[in-house]
Formats: C-alpha cells, sequence, structure tokens
C-alpha cells in the first residue's frame, strides 16, 4: 500500500501535466445548506484564478497576492505541493439557486467546469399513528413526503424487511412553489397477519440515511378474541351461580321465618283462647250481679252466684 500512495500521485501529476490543470471534484451533489468544496490544481506558471458560478465571478485569486477578493460565502485555501500549485475553493451554505456550473478559470491557461447539484430534504410522515386491529382484517397506510428535491424515492418496510412495489402506490405532486419542491403520497395495504413495525422511507442522492416514520401495527387475534369471549362466558356462569345461590338462600330464610311465625302463632292461640273464656265468664256473672263482684268470695260450694252478692 505504501509503495501505491507515491504511484498514484505521480499518476495525477503527470494527468495534470497533460491536460495543463485538473479540477476536481467534476460533479457534486449536496444538500441545502452544506458546504461545496472543489480543488483546482496546475503545474504550469499562472497569476490569476478565477472562480466562477453560473457565470458570474465569486472569487479571484493571484498567484503572487492570494486571495483578492472579498465574499463571506466563498473562500479557498493553498493547498499546493512542490510539483502542483492547487486552491481548495469552498462555497458555503449552498442555496438551490447555487445549482449549476461552477467553473475554475486560470486566465491565460485554460478552464474547466464541475457540475453543482443542490438537493432539498424534506419532511416524511405515516398519517394515524398506531393502528390496532383485528387478524385477518386489510388495514390501508398513507404516507406524505412533503417538500423534496428532487422526486425522492420511497420505500416501505415491514419489519425492517422491503415491501413489493406491487403493494403499494405513490403519485406525485409538484413542483408546488417557486422552490419547485415536489410532493409524494404513497398508500400501503397490509393483510393482518401479525404485529407489525411498519415504516415509510424517503430519500434523495445527497442524503446521507433515508428520512424515516414508523407506526406500530397491532393486531389482535381470533384465538384472543375466542378467548375474551370464553371469559365472558365464565363470568356470566359465575354470575348467575351466585345469584342462584343466594336467592335460593333468601328463600331458605323465608321458609325458616315463616315456619317460625307459624309456630308462634300456634302455641299463642290456646292461651289467647283460654283468655277469651275467662273474660266471657267474668262478663256474665258481673251482668247478673250489676257488677257488684266481692273479689274475695268463692264460688267453690256454692252453685248458686247470687250467693255472692252483698246483701
Amino acid at each position: 500500500m505504501d509503495n501505491l500512495i507515491p504511484l498514484i500521485l505521480l499518476a495525477c501529476v503527470a494527468q495534470v501535466l497533460n491536460s495543463q490543470m485538473q479540477l476536481n471534484p467534476r460533479t457534486i451533489t449536496l444538500l441545502r445548506g452544506d458546504t461545496a468544496r472543489l480543488i483546482c490544481s496546475t503545474a504550469e506558471p499562472w497569476q490569476v484564478m478565477v472562480w466562477i458560478l453560473n457565470g458570474g465571478s465569486v472569487l479571484t485569486i493571484s498567484a503572487q497576492y492570494g486571495i483578492l477578493s472579498n465574499n463571506p460565502n466563498v473562500n479557498a485555501i493553498n493547498c499546493s505541493t512542490n510539483q502542483l500549485s492547487s486552491w481548495e475553493f469552498t462555497l458555503n451554505r449552498v442555496q438551490r439557486s447555487y445549482q449549476g456550473q461552477v467553473t475554475c478559470d486560470l486566465q491565460n491557461i485554460q478552464r474547466q467546469t464541475a457540475d453543482l447539484f443542490v438537493q432539498e430534504r424534506g419532511n416524511v410522515a405515516i398519517t394515524g399513528g398506531n393502528v390496532t386491529v383485528l387478524k385477518g382484517e386489510e388495514i390501508l397506510f398513507q404516507c406524505l413526503a412533503v417538500g423534496w428535491y428532487p422526486v425522492p424515492s420511497l420505500t416501505w418496510l415491514v419489519n425492517g424487511r422491503e415491501v413489493d412495489q406491487s403493494q403499494y402506490n405513490i403519485s406525485t405532486e409538484g413542483p408546488v412553489d417557486v422552490d419547485g419542491l415536489y410532493n409524494l403520497t404513497s398508500n400501503l395495504s397490509v393483510q393482518a397477519a401479525e404485529s407489525s413495525h411498519v415504516e415509510c422511507l424517503a430519500s434523495v442522492s445527497a442524503l446521507p440515511t433515508p428520512q424515516a416514520s414508523s407506526v406500530r401495527l397491532t393486531v389482535v387475534a381470533e384465538v384472543g378474541v375466542e378467548n375474551v369471549c370464553d371469559d365472558c362466558a365464565v363470568l356470566i356462569a359465575v354470575t348467575a351461580s351466585v345469584s342462584a345461590v343466594l336467592l335460593l338462600l333468601l328463600l331458605s330464610i323465608c321458609i325458616v321465618l315463616c315456619y317460625i311465625r307459624r309456630r308462634r302463632a300456634k302455641s299463642s292461640l290456646p292461651e289467647a283462647i283460654r283468655i277469651d273464656e275467662s273474660k266471657s265468664g267474668r262478663s256474665s256473672v258481673a251482668e247478673e250481679t250489676g257488677g257488684e263482684v266481692n273479689l274475695g268470695y268463692t264460688t267453690e260450694g256454692h252453685s248458686d252466684p247470687r250467693c255472692c252478692l252483698f246483701q
């Protein structure tokens, strides 16, 4: 590997010598807000290097005095070696309006141009949030990708596995404003077989990792539903049994109470009869005597009740 590095440098030097100058990279793709970096190199003596963006000069460098212009959005660093004169050009916080051509012009020697592409990262979201369905139901997920440039690639994942494109559709709207941004809508149809993690991914080439939105699909299995029904049946049966026992207990209490009342009623009936007879006997005597009764006198040995009267 150590022997390869000098060979690569020699090859680069030879390429620069053959073409008088070299601009790298020749194509650069960035997200809006990133920094663009290009290197212009030559083995030829030069006096003035001009960097041009879409036809307009943005930076001038003198071989003798260095950077001559002052632009806060651009800068250059001298990274020359003994064999090559090289300057790294940086374009800060690139905007969509910067997209186009970046040219390094070595005046009176040569100029070369690189293509600059500026992309826009939008937002992605699955509408509706988490979903709970019965097993076997068909569920429709919708994913919205808003504010992208260019049109992003959009894919679906279920439990980490990419979904076949035949299972979803994609519709594109745009450009929707002066910035030329695009909106996408995608619908995924899923047969609910098991609980799953559903993701929607949107990406453009300059994006290191896709923008993702995810939801949870919870599937209630049919077995679970049957178990719920069985539990309900058990609960109903237990409730009915307890109710029957309570009703039987209440009925038993009522029977016992009625039996006790009847026993009490029977036991008190002779005494009531005796009391009534005694009262009636006394009433008849009182009637015959006119109410004047000698309470100290007994009728024993006398048959005539009139003997009990006071003379």
